[in-house]
């Protein structure tokens, strides 16, 4: 049975090009969450005005990878110390965030805060919001398969393609 989990990792394009990459995810989607603005549009959300985070949506199948797996990819391709910003977006869509749909991944999400937090691996605070998901939306047609559609573009060479290599050499027995 398939689970969803939404995450906030700075701009969807770089966190989509990974997890599309990741074996027993089914399905990734730009999107955006949590903000108070009814079906929003990419403008509106880079205003800043309707409180939504840039994210991908990610179906997964558990029994190829854990919820927790899903979280140790995440924390490794941004920065979950800098409130509003990633590199250099800034604003509260760039937020780093957990959106939930179960309480198994609530507690997953807090585990590994708590665990990295105490472990030293960061020299600043986490400050990642983990949250149920509310008032998701997907994200502009032109948004979803970026990195696929536009490998050559200068933002996905210059920072989404790093990333992606960066979850390889790490994760190489977690990739398609």
């Amino acid at each position: 049975m398939s689970e969803t989990i939404v995450l906030g990792g700075g701009c969807f394009w770089c966190t989509e090009a990974v997890f599309v990459s990741v074996m027993g995810i089914s399905d990734v989607e730009s999107g955006y969450a949590n903000g108070h603005t009814v079906k929003p549009s990419y403008e509106q959300v880079c205003s800043g005005d309707t409180g939504h985070n840039e994210v991908v949506k990610l179906v997964f199948d558990p029994a190829q990878v854990s919820a927790r797996e899903i979280l140790e990819i995440f924390f490794l391709i941004h920065d979950p110390t800098t409130l509003n910003r990633q590199g250099h977006d800034s604003g509260t869509q760039y937020r780093s965030g957990i959106y939930f749909s179960t309480p198994e991944q609530q507690q997953v999400a807090s585990d590994i805060i708590r665990e990295m937090g105490q472990s030293g691996v960061y020299s600043r605070p986490l400050v990642t919001e983990v949250l149920p998901l509310a008032n998701y939306w997907p994200a502009e047609d032109y948004h979803q398969d970026f990195f696929e559609k536009n490998p050559g573009q200068g933002y996905c060479v210059a920072v989404a393609a790093p990333k992606v290599a960066k979850f390889r050499k790490t994760f190489a027995r977690l990739a398609k």
